[in-house]
């Protein structure tokens, strides 16, 4: 396993690193198995990953609870990120959506902060968390100024209840505000070699501030994986849905290029999903990449994506590949 830095928190984490968003269950996700999420997150920290994210609006507290009964025990072995800023609990905040009952808000005020920090701590049975970050920006009608959100995040630090402090979901602008007001670490944001419109927008801004990058859905919910046929129907509920790259006219695209990787799978005798893992791996600014699992066999697989050792000229066609998509 690969270990980078975190920027400038001086924490070092796996490259590649567990994402729980499915294992919370739900609409988007259907029922999830909590015994074998468990085992799952286990495996992945005995296999060498040491990044773990989270979120309170995963399964509304579910996945940090299915988190913390895993890490028991082994908390010193795991950097820990979970969220804040997505609101449920009362009328404050801008609406952002509805999902099983709840009217969720987007909301970055110091009180609520400071109310998910504690329930996301009982929830994950632990004291601190390594990575804290805003989940959503707050914004009209109810918004918040970053300098009110940063205050009371550096405060949290301070405290020692969080070690490094991240965004997520942000714009140049949104970054710029955070660092004039405090040290921001990281953030989180979606990429893959189909979605990569943050090489244009934030990539050039986090590289110039020493912030790290966190990637997150680099297998496009699967449809990278190589799993996915022409004969898969997407459920309008489900998180597929939103992709427009499940549209048949463009999955056909996507299907046809990862057959013309099996040179590249034979050669390095790894899978599909492992390939693509790699190259996002290599990409300018994504020192972290955040891949979902809820068996252990998934997140195992995932793990040898780090020993798949790609040469520039590979990479480079790789992506050439990826930009034909366009034509």
């Amino acid at each position: 396993m690969i270990y980078r830095e975190l920027g400038k928190s001086e924490i070092k984490a796996s490259a590649i690193g567990l994402g729980t968003w499915a294992i919370g269950g739900g609409e988007w996700w259907g029922d999830s198995d909590e015994e074998k999420s468990i085992q799952t997150i286990q495996k992945a920290v005995e296999a060498g990953i040491t990044l773990i994210d989270t979120a309170p609006a995963y399964g509304f507290g579910k996945s940090e609870e299915v988190v913390g009964k895993a890490i028991k025990g082994i908390r010193d072995k795991v950097i820990l990120s979970t969220k804040c800023g997505l609101w449920w609990n009362d009328e404050r905040g801008s609406k952002f959506f509805e999902q099983s009952g709840y009217q969720v808000n987007r909301c970055l005020d110091p009180d609520t902060i400071k109310q998910e920090i504690e329930m996301s701590l009982k929830r994950l049975g632990t004291d601190y968390i390594d990575v804290y970050f805003t989940h959503w920006q707050s914004m009209d009608p109810y918004f918040t100024p970053i300098e009110k959100t940063m205050e009371c995040l550096m405060d949290l630090k301070r405290q020692g209840l969080i070690k490094a402090i991240g965004a997520s979901n942000v714009s140049k602008e949104n970054i710029e505000e955070y660092l004039k007001y405090g040290q921001l670490d990281v953030i989180q944001e979606k990429y893959s070699m189909l979605d990569r419109k943050l090489e244009t927008t934030l990539v050039d801004t986090c590289l110039e501030n020493n912030l790290s990058i966190m990637a997150y859905s680099p297998l496009e919910q699967g449809l990278l994986t190589g799993k996915i046929g022409m004969d898969y129907v997407v459920n309008p509920k489900e998180a597929r849905a939103g992709i427009p790259w499940y549209q048949p006219e463009k999955r056909i695209k996507v299907i046809n290029m990862l057959n013309s990787w099996k040179d590249l799978t034979e050669k390095y005798d790894c899978t599909l999903s492992q390939l693509v893992v790699a190259w996002t791996m290599w990409q300018p600014g994504m020192s972290h990449v955040l891949c979902g699992a809820r068996k252990p066999e998934q997140i195992m697989e995932t793990v040898k994506a780090s020993e798949v050792k790609l040469t520039e000229e590979e990479i480079a066609r790789m992506r050439k590949d990826v930009l034909s998509l366009d034509d």
